[in-house]
């Protein structure tokens, strides 16, 4: 949106919170999906046991704002 008396851009909060949470919950679900899924497979392969902790790292990046995010943790397995 454009603010003719101060020709500035402004940006709509509301457009913007509601698709950043809806990137942020595609984001987690899909991620939770694919982590459940390779540990099952590796815990049926043989490769893991089952009680290991896992070191995981996301790496978020945004193009035109030059963000990169990272977040490094460890998942527990039991």
């Amino acid at each position: 949106m454009i603010d003719s008396d101060q020709e500035t851009i402004i940006m709509n909060e509301d457009i913007f919170n509601t698709s950043l949470r809806k990137f942020l919950k595609q984001v987690g679900i899909t991620s939770q999906r694919e982590i459940e899924k390779a540990v099952r497979d590796a815990v049926e392969a043989g490769r893991l046991k089952g009680h290991e902790k896992l070191k995981a790292k996301m790496v978020l990046t945004i193009g035109g704002i030059n963000l990169r995010h990272e977040v490094d943790d460890e998942i527990e397995l039991g």
